[in-house]
């Protein structure tokens, strides 16, 4: 998608994704980049999906509950994710790149092919088709997919004690989906998708994380 001139001095707006399963560090990481980012000048909107706009969040509350009385249908929750999604685009995402800002967003439509695609069973081209209509050609600059092995993760998990979400409730094997999923995605995209080793220490996630976004903003703004 070509992007016009921002009106805040700093050029082209970037759109810059995390993704990656449950407990790989993605929001620990987002302040990471954001701060990374900020300390080099650059207006910076983080935000997340699903959600991100009050409407989008109220969304993300249906697509988490884990209501056993009525469970969600599979088409719902694609359906949800992209209506969320719209809506974020919308009033944030769009915005932002228009005048130049940098955004930086948990999770995008490479969750969407990788949860509802291989962990429910969504073919991939009703998913696409979803994404032409909603997304129009915009897609991240880069996204930082953070990988780690399926049992790791769910050790954090575990070690977080907290109440888990719908999804976080799911069985290994849809994790363990999930993850193949967009590890296949990397592959199918190098230019776009870094992979980052996130079972490392958090110091050591970090340097990946810097080290790539040094390399690609250097040629962004060269």
């Amino acid at each position: 998608m070509r992007r016009s001139e921002g009106k805040g001095g700093h050029g082209v707006g970037r759109f810059i994704t995390l993704e990656g399963g449950e407990g790989v560090g993605k929001s620990t990481n987002r302040a990471r980049v954001v701060a990374w980012l900020e300390s080099r000048g650059l207006e910076v909107i983080q935000t997340r999906e699903p959600g991100g706009t009050p409407r989008a969040e109220a969304i993300r509350g249906l697509l988490l509950d884990p209501d056993e009385q009525e469970p969600l249908d599979d088409d719902a929750e694609l359906l949800l994710v992209f209506a969320a999604r719209a809506q974020h685009l919308a009033r944030v995402i769009r915005p932002a790149l228009a005048r130049g800002a940098w955004v930086v967003c948990d999770r995008f439509t490479d969750a969407t092919f990788a949860y509802q695609g291989a962990g429910r069973g969504i073919d991939d081209a009703r998913i696409a088709k979803l994404e032409a209509f909603v997304q129009q050609g915009l897609a991240p600059d880069l996204t930082l997919l953070l990988d780690m092995p399926m049992t790791a993760a769910q050790r954090r998990l575990e070690q977080r004690g907290e109440r888990r979400d719908r999804f976080e409730q799911e069985r290994g094997e849809f994790f363990e989906s999930v993850r193949q999923a967009y590890l296949t995605r990397a592959a199918q995209a190098p230019e776009r998708i870094a992979i980052i080793d996130a079972a490392r220490s958090r110091q050591a996630v970090g340097e990946q994380i810097e080290h790539v976004l040094e390399e690609r903003v250097a040629a962004w703004r060269s």
